[in-house]
């Protein structure tokens, strides 16, 4: 049983150094280049987080749905009254979510960082 854990331990190192030596990163500087197998260097922009604990920005889409659905809910009677609450709580969601990514932003939180893949046609 023992050499049989050694043998695959080292076969899962094996292919984890095969797999490393043949990863290739791209830079912005790589864009656009081709290949011979008909693939090219593709860059984006990519919003990440640099720290932070909520970087789904779940609180402000809660926080705002919440607002968003209690004024709604003052509008209207009836289906209309639930119809106004539903948006409310649609729009706060969507408005509290941008609102907390651009303090996430302005505080560091958030960076834009340019990406680039090799993309197979």
């Amino acid at each position: 049983m023992n050499r049989f854990r050694c043998l695959t331990g080292a076969a899962v190192l094996s292919l984890a150094a095969i797999g490393t030596v043949h990863a290739q990163t791209y830079g912005p500087q790589d864009e656009g280049r081709r290949f011979n197998d008909g693939s090219r260097v593709v860059c984006e922009d990519v919003e990440v987080q640099r720290s932070g604990s909520d970087p789904n920005r779940i609180a402000g889409t809660a926080a705002g749905a919440v607002i968003g659905g209690l004024v709604g809910n003052q509008i209207g009677s009836g289906s209309g009254r639930r119809i106004a609450t539903v948006g409310g709580a649609v729009a706060g969601g969507a408005i509290g979510r941008n609102v907390q990514g651009n303090r996430q932003e302005a505080r560091g939180d958030r960076v834009v960082e340019q990406r680039c893949r090799r993309v197979h046609n």
